[in-house]
């Protein structure tokens, strides 16, 4: 596995050890043809256009031939491109943004979606729990090391509540359905549908805090750099099918819903859910580099990355050239 420059000495490497530890890889052997771009997808409500392009034959259409492989939650997928599995992965900024401080050899191509409310604070009332306030000295489920886990500090910041007063739980997505109604947990910070996975397993005991847009979450192709460098026209072919895909979900809602409804098992009620959050929208934008050195500064400060590493020059994590080619007008980012 290459790994780039030696960021931080042997704490870098403990902690980049300790990081992918914390999250296993998902699913089994890759079946991929000779040829073939392995996309490793997250199963989430977010990754609609990747299913949408391939069930619609819009990757082919463009002359690329790409194997999907699932997994759940950015970590676990971009493991898969460090591996050598995969060549291609989804996932939101907080991983993107936590695997610069060890590793320099992949890059953002793309975000294709963008959701302001994908990640939401889940309680029981019977915990005691009806306003965000009441979380201190709570358990509280989060995974750590991704989205779910910027969230809950920045939810418990914007409320005045000191994160510190709150009793962190690691988990991993599959569980944090099952420990809210186990009472494992007073509360979670989770994402979709796993978020409508617990306040159903709850019922009427579930209570969804109220959260301002407080953080907008990016959904991002991530691009290995040795497929960047060997295969950077099928990368572009791949974002020109993904933009098919876009078209389609505006064009037509009802299709695309009932292809989601089919690739996660759950029926309309979640999509309504979810619908109205999801911005599907191909694009590179300076905003993207804005909300990683924000989040690489905020790991600093809570020790969720060794002290002494410095925030990274995300410009180095984006390449704009592959979403230029396809789409010139959509890449706005600077370098």
């Amino acid at each position: 596995m290459h790994v780039g420059r030696a960021t931080g000495g042997v704490r870098a490497r403990q902690f980049a050890a300790a990081l992918l530890a914390a999250v296993a890889l998902g699913g089994g052997p890759v079946a991929a043809r000779a040829g073939e771009l392995v996309l490793a997808t997250a199963r989430t409500s977010l990754s609609l256009p990747i299913r949408v392009a391939e069930s619609q034959g819009f990757f082919a259409a463009e002359g690329v031939a790409v194997h999907t492989v699932e997994c759940i939650g950015g970590q676990r997928c971009l493991r898969q491109v460090f591996e050598g599995v995969a060549e291609l992965a989804t996932s939101s900024d907080l991983p993107v943004m936590f695997n610069s401080f060890t590793r320099d050899d992949y890059a953002v191509v793309a975000t294709f979606v963008t959701a302001a409310n994908d990640l939401k604070l889940v309680a029981r009332r019977s915990a005691g729990i009806s306003a965000a306030a009441q979380l201190s000295g709570k358990r509280v489920g989060t995974v750590k090391g991704s989205s779910s886990q910027y969230f809950l500090d920045t939810f418990l910041l914007f409320n005045d509540v000191d994160p510190q007063s709150v009793k962190i739980v690691g988990l991993t997505p599959e569980q944090m359905a099952a420990a809210l109604e186990k009472r494992d947990v007073d509360a979670l910070a989770v994402w979709e549908p796993d978020g409508w996975l617990a306040v159903h397993a709850v019922g009427a005991d579930a209570i969804v805090l109220p959260s301002p847009r407080i953080y907008t979450e990016s959904f991002n192709l991530v691009a290995s750099r040795r497929v960047l460098a060997e295969r950077a026209d099928d990368v572009v072919r791949v974002l020109r099918a993904l933009a098919r895909a876009q078209r389609f979900i505006a064009e037509r809602p009802r299709d695309a819903q009932a292809e989601l409804k089919q690739r996660l098992g759950l029926d309309q009620a979640f999509v309504d859910w979810v619908w109205k959050d999801l911005d599907y929208r191909l694009g590179l934008d300076q905003s993207l580099i804005t909300t990683l050195e924000a989040e690489a500064r905020w790991a600093l400060r809570e020790g969720h990355v060794p002290a002494g590493l410095r925030v990274p020059n995300f410009l180095r994590y984006v390449d704009p050239g592959p979403l230029r080619k396809a789409l010139p007008d959509n890449a706005t980012i600077l370098r």
